[in-house]
């Protein structure tokens, strides 16, 4: 039987964070740049615990080699826009959650057009360098509360993954790639923001098909697992939570 009530949907993350916090987590609007390995698991984990407005941006389609990863990408949903497969996912779990799947790249000729500004929050979890540092720049400056995925490929242990502000990531090549192109434009942050990452970094060991290519404007393909950035992507996710938990909960805690 299909249960549509959100009072049953949402019990245990009401019996956890309260009243006052399910509710503003129920009114909290999200965009989401990037639905891949990371970015997929921070909707579902946003979602499963009662956010209902949620915009997911991603221009990609979902590939074989998305499979091992990424929440929406099955053999069945092989050739779907990424952020459509993704929205039919979402809306399985809650049905009346409000999901706007934009399938659009996010490039600086185009950030106009995503209206950050509208938002509560902007979830960073882009894969691409100028596309990222454009984000961040423009993010930084607008009043909205901002967080990033550093990267989440060549590595196999959680333990290591963390959060912290930007200025202090270390250890992860795709953040000193930023930081290079900052220093490239003669543009920064406006203002530091709290990322997941890890220092951990192996090689790649298996051979990469000829016909495989990262896409425009990535690097190599590199090697990733599931475990890893379904972790990044519910870091990210439990940081929009844990926002607004602090804002909401009773003072006497």
């Amino acid at each position: 039987m299909a249960i549509t009530d959100e009072n049953e949907l949402f019990r245990r993350s009401r019996r956890l964070l309260g009243d006052a916090t399910l509710e503003a987590l129920s009114r909290a609007k999200v965009i989401l740049l990037g639905s891949g390995g990371v970015g997929s698991w921070c909707a579902e984990a946003l979602v499963r615990s009662g956010l209902r407005h949620l915009t997911i941006v991603d221009c990609d389609q979902v590939a074989a080699s998305n499979v091992n990863r990424q929440a929406m990408a099955t053999t069945r949903t092989l050739g779907r826009p990424k952020v459509e497969a993704m929205k039919e996912r979402l809306l399985e779990i809650n049905p009346t959650a409000h999901i706007t799947a934009v399938q659009q790249p996010y490039h600086a000729e185009t950030a106009g057009d995503f209206h950050l500004e509208d938002y509560d929050y902007v979830i960073d979890a882009i894969d691409t360098l100028d596309d990222k540092a454009s984000l961040i720049l423009q993010a930084t400056a607008l009043p909205v509360t901002f967080f990033s995925s550093m990267g989440a490929a060549l590595k196999i242990d959680p333990s290591q993954i963390r959060s912290d502000v930007f200025r202090k990531v270390h250890g992860c090549p795709l953040a000193r790639a930023l930081r290079h192109r900052f220093k490239q434009r003669q543009a920064f942050p406006s203002r530091d923001f709290r990322c997941v990452y890890s220092p951990e970094l192996l090689p790649n060991l298996g051979e990469t098909a000829e016909h495989e290519s990262a896409g425009p404007g990535k690097g190599q393909v590199n090697g990733s697992l599931v475990h890893i950035t379904a972790i990044y992507g519910c870091t990210l996710a439990g940081m929009v939570i844990q926002d607004i938990y602090r804002q909401n909960r009773p003072q006497t805690l």
